[in-house]
Formats: C-alpha cells, structure tokens, sequence
C-alpha cells in the first residue's frame, strides 16, 4: 500500500536535512510501529508522508497504491485514502465539527451528503466513541481537552475512511479509560476494513498492549535502525534506546 524509497527529506529552503536514505513498505492490513529518541524524524515522516508544505522530498520517492505521491498536495492524498491524526489537532474557530467533517467527507466521497443520514451515523460513532453530543455543534477542537481532540481524530477516522491511518502519537494526553476506548474504536474499524494499513507513532509501548503490531521500527538519526515485532519495544521500554545498537536479529522476534 505504502512504498517509501531511499528519501532524503529537508526543511523547505534549508540544508538541514531530517530524513536520510528512509526507506519503509506497508502491505495492505498491516499494522507498522515507528519509535524512537525525541528528534530523530518520527513525526516529520507522518507529515511528509501527508505531504506537509514545510518540508521537502530532495531524493527519492513515496509512492500510495502503486502512485507516485511525492509532489502531490495535501487534498488530493486525503482523497486517495492516507489519513492523519495528528498529534496536535488545530483548532478552527467559528467552523462546527459537523460542518468540518460533512463538508471533508463530500470531497473525499465526491458525493452529496444526505444530512439526516449523515448525522445519525456520526452520533453512533461519537457513542462508540464515549463522545459527548454537543461536540458536534462546536467549534472544531475550540476548548476540547486533550482526551476530546484525540478522540475527534479518531471520530474522523471512523467517517472519512481510509485506506491509509496514519497516528501520530494519538496515545500522548490520553488517560487510560480514553485510551482503551481509542484504541477499541481502531481496532473495530481495522476488523470492518481488513485492507486498512497503519502506520503509528509513539514513545510509549503501552498502546501496543491494545493495537497489536506486526511491525516495530526503531528510528535513529533520521533512519530505520532495527525492525522486530512487539517483543523490540519491549526491549526498548526496559533497556533504553542504546540497547538496540548491541542487539543481534534473533533478538528482537519473538
């Protein structure tokens, strides 16, 4: 589903370079896991992968379904099926959740959305979701709590559905009933869409206990390091970052 080949990766009119030589595959129905030190390029990979305006691809390329995405803009990757929850969710005031994710699903769906069916849809969801219903009425993300706005990413996921779930550290702010409840909505979704790939991001292997990779990367330094399965992180939680320079491949599989 995701071919990520040989990219150098900058800051738009900047030599600093954040990713160097990353390479990464995502089968379809496959589930990825990237850790690793602050700094070392994990939420630059998401955004670049989105196609975010502040970085650009000097080498290689990303290519989405068989299509080559690297210069493609935001919009048109969101309509192919690549979804970002974002670690930070903005906050827009004076547009209503219902409108922002009636209007995001019209263009990903090209279609005309009956309201009425529309919201009865959401509302389940926002159910599944232990969301509150007047949510849907307020401003996108203006005065929700750190759990609400993660939530709300993922109350997107469950409307918008793609092909491609990109999470950026979607478990940071999330007390553990929330995170639970986060975690029961991926899985669901990932059981109705069996070809949905993941790729998340994350410093605390806690949310692994809940959503089951297949895959977990150890980025360093702008590249992958070492790839295992969940017993890596595990590793990595009890011993630290360093621990994998010394690791030989029977290490890090179960």
């Amino acid at each position: 589903m995701l071919e990520i080949k040989n990219i150098d990766v900058k800051i738009k009119d900047s030599s600093q370079h954040i990713l160097n030589d990353f390479s990464l595959s995502i089968g379809k129905g496959e589930v990825h896991v990237i850790m690793g030190p602050n700094g070392t390029g994990k939420s630059t990979l998401a955004k670049v992968v989105m196609g975010h305006y502040k970085y650009e691809v000097a080498s290689g390329c990303i290519c989405f379904c068989g299509e080559d995405i690297t210069d493609m803009a935001v919009d048109k990757r969101a309509k192919l099926g690549i979804f970002l929850g974002m670690q930070d969710p903005t906050e827009i005031e004076g547009v209503t959740n219902s409108e922002f994710l009636r209007t995001a699903l019209k263009e990903v769906t090209g279609e005309k959305i009956n309201l009425y069916t529309f919201i009865q849809e959401v509302e389940k969801d926002m159910q599944d979701l232990k969301l509150s219903g007047d949510m849907l009425h307020r401003s996108l993300n203006k005065g929700f709590s750190g759990g609400e706005k993660k939530k709300n990413e993922i109350l997107q996921l469950k409307v918008l559905k793609p092909k491609l779930i990109i999470l950026d550290e979607i478990d940071s702010g999330l007390d553990v009933d929330s995170l639970k409840i986060v975690c029961q909505n991926i899985n669901s979704y990932l059981e109705e869409n069996e070809e949905a790939s993941v790729l998340m991001i994350t410093h605390y292997p806690r949310i692994l206990e809940y959503i089951h990779p297949d895959y977990v990367h150890i980025m360093q330094d702008g590249k992958i390091e070492k790839t295992g399965d969940l017993s890596l992180a595990k590793i990595v939680e009890k011993e630290g970052y360093h621990s994998i320079n010394v690791m030989d491949e029977e290490d890090i599989y179960e």
